[in-house]
């Protein structure tokens, strides 16, 4: 992606923070089908390789996965908060109207040829490490184990898993590095004034840059 050099986020804790914020990732292939994209829940290892690993699963009916299997490089985007910048928050407007509207964004990329799962156990650890992730905190958490086994059984025979070794990741935290300190404020504060819940969380990632 282009990310202009104040923008680069090289620290690979908040590379990973980010990725594992994001609730649903966006894959991205490219094979005898052309360009294909899914929205998807996943998960990421972090302690697993150089960058991380990521899980996860699709359709079988979704024939994405086999661009995977073809072996060609993958990109999942991980897409943080994003706030509109209006040029009003600059204090320098004041001073001069050399100033016009941008926008500020959290996201990571991250690049590695998959490994398709097929067989039960793969598919099995992988959707139930799934649930219990996004089930955990809840008072009574739901478990692939609640449901009947021959149901689930029937279910893993309906999609494909994939891991997906990372090998190479970039970061985007744009965040107005590139304006004043001044100016750098005036859109925190414009954005934590804000009623929208993505420009509120865009300001508290601007403490500190």
């Amino acid at each position: 992606m282009y990310n202009s050099k104040p923008h680069q986020e090289h620290d690979l804790g908040r590379l990973h923070q980010q990725m594992l914020e994001t609730r649903l990732a966006v894959l991205v292939t490219h094979g005898e089908q052309g360009l294909l994209a899914s929205h998807l829940p996943v998960l990421i290892d972090t302690g697993e390789g150089e960058f991380g690993t990521v899980y996860g699963h699709l359709a079988k009916a979704n024939t994405q996965w086999q661009a995977l299997e073809q072996g060609g490089e993958a990109l999942m985007v991980f897409a943080g908060p994003d706030a509109y910048v209006s040029p009003s928050f600059y204090p320098s407007k004041a001073e001069q109207h050399k100033v016009v509207p941008t926008w500020n964004y959290l996201a990571v990329h991250s690049y590695g040829c998959a490994q398709v799962i097929h067989d039960a156990a793969g598919l099995l650890e992988i959707v139930s490490r799934l649930s219990d992730l996004h089930e955990q905190g809840r008072s009574q958490p739901w478990s692939v184990s609640d449901a009947p086994s021959d149901y689930i059984d029937g279910m893993l025979r309906a999609i494909v898993g994939f891991r997906l070794p990372i090998t190479r990741l970039q970061g985007a935290r744009k965040l107005s590095q590139n304006r004043s300190a001044e100016d750098i404020a005036g859109v925190r504060e414009g954005l934590a004034s804000s009623a929208d819940h993505q420009d509120q969380q865009l300001a508290a990632h601007m403490r500190p840059l």
